[in-house]
């Protein structure tokens, strides 16, 4: 492989057209740009440049040579400032994160965008178990999910919570034990697990939720809704799953007395740094889902002063 030192050291001989002056330009002596020059030659096993008392003129190799290596030396310059840039707001941003975060967060980042079209956004949804993986294969540059992980490669770190919602239909008030009963579920993916930290920590009678009649089932966290808010069951999901649903006048959200939340974090691998575009986001992000929180803590707050008036 051709040493692109010695390549430097041709092309800026001929610029300049002396070896005194392309010394001076490159810091070397001249005996090291005739070194460069010989190696240059020797590798080649063509004579490039004719000297001419203090000056040379350039071989038909040498003209070739010329040409096609500031090509190769204007796209190393341009792969090394590629490789070695890390602006703010520029570049692809690889992020993944289970579906009720994801429609939190997604048009979050696409607002972000849009200020700055030069980031681009890669987002995926995934389960928590998906997301893991990815991050140590290094598929994606930061995740966010409900569980710390166990891998020793990646490192959770805790950024907010995520209230359980109980959605119903909209004609139901206080959902009572037996009006459960009734309704019947919309089945999804958590259902089981989500029910059982929510309705378990809400209804003694709770056991699992086989117990219910199914009355559907979907995988699409966007469109799990839909069935509920045509009155054939009820489920549990968490609130940003709920919030995101733009039919908010056809289902009932239920905020029982034993509130549940998931915790969520954002897991990278550790050994990896975060790049700025990375940060842009994932600042930004993580800076939203906390003054979400907030809210929810005054809100509950101000629901618990106003129970204490009225008793």
């Amino acid at each position: 492989m051709i040493n692109t030192k010695w390549l430097h050291t041709f092309c800026a001989l001929v610029d300049v057209g002396s070896f005194t002056q392309a010394a001076k330009q490159l810091y070397m002596t001249q005996s090291g740009v005739s070194q460069h020059i010989n190696k240059l030659e020797q590798y080649l096993g063509q004579p490039l440049i004719v000297r001419k008392g203090k000056g040379f003129t350039l071989t038909d190799s040498g003209e070739r040579l010329n040409l096609e290596a500031r090509v190769i030396l204007k796209d190393l310059q341009m792969l090394e400032s590629s490789v070695t840039s890390d602006h703010a707001f520029e570049g692809e941003v690889r992020i993944m994160s289970p579906g009720s975060i994801g429609l939190k967060l997604y048009p979050f980042f696409l607002n972000i965008q849009t200020q700055h079209p030069k980031l681009i956004v890669d987002y995926r949804f995934a389960p928590n178990y998906e997301i893991d993986r990815a991050v140590v294969e290094n598929k994606i540059d930061a995740g966010f999910i409900t569980q710390t992980s166990n891998l020793c490669d990646v490192v959770s770190t805790e950024v907010g919570q995520e209230e359980l919602l109980l959605v119903t239909p909209k004609n139901v008030e206080k959902p009572t034990w037996s009006q459960l009963h009734d309704l019947g579920f919309i089945g999804h993916p958590d259902v089981a697990h989500y029910t059982g930290l929510l309705l378990g920590a809400n209804y003694p009678e709770f056991q699992h939720i086989d117990k219910f009649t199914k009355h559907g089932f979907s995988n699409q966290v966007s469109l799990l809704l839909e069935p509920v808010s045509l009155g054939l069951g009820f489920t549990v999901l968490p609130a940003h799953a709920v919030e995101s649903y733009p039919k908010q006048e056809l289902i009932k959200i239920h905020q029982l007395p034993n509130r549940i939340s998931e915790t969520i974090y954002v897991v990278e691998h550790r050994d990896k740094a975060r790049s700025k575009r990375a940060d842009t986001l994932l600042s930004a992000a993580i800076s939203m889902l906390q003054s979400c929180q907030r809210c929810q803590q005054l809100m509950q707050q101000h629901q618990v002063r106003t129970s204490a008036i009225t008793v």
